[in-house]
């Protein structure tokens, strides 16, 4: 049994996505390690394979999968000084079918995407629930903001048609990034497009970042309950 807890459905199909990713890594490749409880499979199996001999270089998304990977033996370089890396692998919170991504539940967004644009080939990995026909269909958009001034901010992402609502930790307080920074969670429905909401966030004064991953992630492994996966591609 994984030290993750009990090996639910769920669990299951998102072991079985990391291991396909797993599958892609080869010797002497520099990889971006992402965030949340999938990407956690990818790093706990990758660990395993560098303890048989696989030489890989990375650098994580936070400082929770960080320490994951250090505790693992895993080599970490900082982002600066990694450079261009082969391939970069994460969760998401809701993909549809172009690979179009909501990623931040896990209040990583803004170090996901600096690791994401930095990587040649970005691979998405998640079980099937989180497929949907349109984005932000059972999803908020995570929007990363500086805290001075996040009133103003709030306003301003109301403008674009957001209900939005501050992310809380679990004792209940603004939930502070690694960043230092705020979420604010905005619910716009079912998104039309992706692309062009991202873009109209992204400048709004006090934005740092958002969770709309559009245009970067090439290949997807989307796995079942019973441990099949499926495979979508840019190609398709």
């Amino acid at each position: 049994m994984s030290s993750f807890g009990r090996m639910t459905p769920a669990e299951r199909a998102k072991e079985a996505a990391a291991l396909k990713a797993l599958e892609l890594v080869q010797d002497g490749m520099k990889l971006g390690l992402g965030t949340g409880s999938t990407a956690k499979w990818f790093v706990h199996h990758l660990g395993a394979r560098v303890a048989s001999g696989l030489k890989v270089t990375c650098t994580a998304t936070s400082v929770e999968t960080h320490r994951q990977a250090e505790g693992l033996g895993i080599a970490l370089l900082p982002l600066d000084g990694i450079g261009e890396l082969d391939l970069a692998v994460d969760g998401a919170d809701e993909i549809d079918a172009s690979l179009e991504c909501i990623k931040g539940h896990g209040a990583a967004l803004f170090r996901e995407k600096l690791v994401e644009t930095m990587a040649r080939t970005f691979v998405v990995i998640a079980d099937d629930t989180k497929l949907v026909e349109k984005l932000g269909s059972t999803r908020t958009v995570p929007v990363e903001i500086v805290p001075f001034g996040r009133e103003g901010t709030r306003k301003r992402l109301e403008a674009l048609g957001a209900k939005v609502s501050a992310r809380l930790d679990k004792a209940g307080e603004i939930l502070v990034t690694d960043n230092g920074n705020h979420i604010w969670d905005c619910d716009f429905g079912p998104i039309e497009d992706a692309a062009s909401l991202g873009m109209r966030i992204k400048s709004v004064t006090g934005v740092c970042e958002h969770g709309l991953f559009c245009g970067m992630a090439s290949r997807a492994f989307l796995a079942r309950p019973d441990g099949s996966v499926m495979e979508l591609s840019r190609e398709n």
